[in-house]
């Protein structure tokens, strides 16, 4: 049996083969700016290009992404005969204070923008992430968790660039392209999705002060909507309606690009991000809505064969011990290491 990996800026190819010098079978995966393919390859013999036959087994589409050659490396640096598994970093973030936080006004998806003090905890979001390989993020749709994610990017010391991409339209992919391969190899996509979005208050609550809402419906009312599991504002949505999209859209869009190798973070809300963390650490409904998250707090996962593993949040000098580098984070800060030095 022999198996190859094969790492390029736009993407991998994964090839898998085995059998003997009469028969054998092998399957590969190409993993592109737009497509992830499985396709089979059937044959009688030895492989040569007149031998194969190709077919595909499965095709979707993915979001356009660029490979960091430095977190390619620390893949292909694990000795493939220990048959170690590929690890990846996922990084969640919920976006720093806003201003209607400040004001202490019920937010959901009114798009507000950070306050100073929003700005500074983005920042230092990024000095504790600034060791961990990110290849992709995802973002809401609203200002302030892309503030959070490119205010946190500024801070690593990769330098690469991150890029919103905008698949919105023809007109606008096309004019949003990259000609340099070069550039591209500096840069970090970014997809804005509005599934990861705040759960939504409508109307009734978004905009109003909590304290005088609490006084209008009571303050039992108000806790009910904030905090419970599946009974909604009015018009609005609880959070199991809120897991249901954020989940959804992780699920489908996200955890790809984690199997195929790729480092992601995720900037977002508190709600949306609660909902991916039960979905992660298989929390109840009970558990996931005494779950608090503060701003600008980074946290780590690790992803490897399916399962999803919390190494916490990194404070200060004490990054390393908290997150609990695992050898491929360990390699890439190395190799970081010995690049800007």
């Amino acid at each position: 049996m022999a198996a190859a990996v094969f790492h390029q800026c736009i993407g991998a190819i994964q090839v898998h083969s085995c059998g003997t010098e009469k028969s054998g079978n092998s399957s590969l995966r190409f993993i592109s700016r737009g497509f992830v393919i499985d396709c089979g390859l059937l044959r009688k013999g030895t492989c040569s290009s007149h031998q194969c036959k190709l077919h595909v087994i499965r095709a979707s589409t993915s979001d356009a992404s660029v490979m960091d050659p430095i977190s390619s490396t620390s893949h292909n640096a694990i000795d493939s005969s220990e048959n170690t598994s590929i690890e990846t970093a996922l990084i969640l973030i919920r976006h720093g204070e806003s201003l209607w936080n400040e004001k202490n006004l019920f937010t959901g998806c009114v798009d507000v923008p950070l306050t100073k003090r929003g700005v500074e905890e983005a920042v230092e979001a990024g000095k504790r992430i600034s060791n961990i390989p990110v290849d992709m993020i995802f973002t809401s749709a609203l200002i302030r968790a892309q503030m959070t994610a490119m205010l946190a990017m500024t801070q690593h010391r990769r330098k690469k660039v991150p890029i919103v991409m905008h698949n919105e339209s023809k007109e606008a992919k096309a004019w949003n392209q990259i000609y340099s391969k070069e550039t591209k190899k500096q840069s970090i996509p970014v997809i804005t999705a509005w599934q990861l979005n705040e759960r939504m208050y409508v109307w009734e609550l978004q905009g109003l002060n909590k304290q005088e809402t609490a006084e209008r419906y009571g303050k039992e009312q108000v806790h009910e909507w904030r905090r419970s599991f599946d009974i909604p504002p009015p018009n609005g949505e609880s959070l199991e309606m809120c897991s249901q999209r954020a989940v959804a859209y992780f699920r489908e869009h996200i955890e790809p690009h984690l199997q195929s190798g790729k480092h992601v973070m995720v900037a977002a809300h508190g709600n949306s991000l609660r909902s991916i963390i039960m979905y992660l650490e298989k929390l109840t409904s009970q558990e996931v809505i005494s779950l608090e998250l503060s701003t600008g707090i980074p946290l780590l996962y690790i992803y490897k064969e399916g399962k999803f593993m919390r190494r916490g949040s990194p404070v200060g000098a004490t990054e390393a011990g908290v997150y609990a580098y695992n050898r491929t984070l360990a390699l890439y800060r190395q190799e970081l290491d010995e690049m800007l030095h």
